[in-house]
């Protein structure tokens, strides 16, 4: 499975994400521009001791990291479809935006079809943790392809 955090913000969400991924044996990419510098200290604290076993690649923008065969799947509340609703296969890509301002207008228009959603029932809350929201969303691919 492969997470893909596109113009993260938050160091420690990063390296939440990245521990994670070394978790789960998948592939984090991230795409730039980052909000931090990647040997932020917050960073490394964040993702422990676990860097060496994340296999993680940065790409500078999203039209250098496309793939051309990929399924994407892009995590956003603009939608009703759930992230629950859809079949996963195991080299899919689950994408996440910014913390403060979620996916780009034009990647989510390009891959409309593709956008799931995770429910939030509080009106008043505008969002969830993405460390969290990336952790809901891949154990539920997990548990699909691999059958837990």
């Amino acid at each position: 499975m492969n997470v893909v955090l596109v113009e993260p913000e938050i160091p420690p969400n990063t390296g939440n994400v990245a521990r994670l991924c070394a978790a789960t044996n998948s592939t984090l990419h991230l795409i730039g521009p980052l909000g931090f510098r990647l040997d932020d200290r917050q960073l490394k604290r964040a993702g422990m001791d676990y860097w060496e076993h994340v296999t993680w690649k940065y790409w500078k923008s999203w039209d250098e990291f496309r793939p051309a065969t990929a399924q994407f799947w892009l995590v956003e509340n603009k939608t009703d479809r759930l992230y629950t609703a859809v079949t996963y296969r195991p080299d899919d890509y689950l994408v996440f935006g910014r913390e403060t301002a979620g996916l780009p207008a034009k990647l989510l228009e390009e891959h409309r079809d593709s956008v799931i959603a995770i429910p939030q029932y509080n009106p008043a809350v505008r969002s969830l943790n993405l460390a969290n929201c990336v952790a809901i969303v891949l154990y539920e691919a997990l548990r699909q392809v691999k059958g837990f």
